[in-house]
């Protein structure tokens, strides 16, 4: 015996149906912030100088730290073997 049922709802209804939270409000708080940043950075983006400049950031000991926390990560939090 074969039994097919169709259900013809919205996803808001599946959600509320399931008990499942509604997160439009927060998703639409967080796609305003990251509007915001895009928005400050924009002048940033235009100019290719200062792009750069927040890169080249990364470089250096900062890039070294990444490195080291990377490889603790890798190796096991950075026990000494023997």
């Amino acid at each position: 015996m074969k039994l097919t049922i169709n259900v013809d709802c919205t996803p808001a209804e599946a959600r509320a149906f399931f008990g499942q939270p509604d997160l439009e409000p927060m998703n639409d708080m967080i796609v305003e912030e990251m509007m915001k940043r895009a928005k400050e950075n924009m002048d940033t983006l235009a100019d290719p100088e200062r792009m750069m400049a927040q890169w080249m950031a990364f470089s250096g000991k900062s890039f070294e730290q990444f490195q080291n926390m990377m490889g603790a990560a890798m190796g096991g939090g950075g026990a000494k073997k023997k």
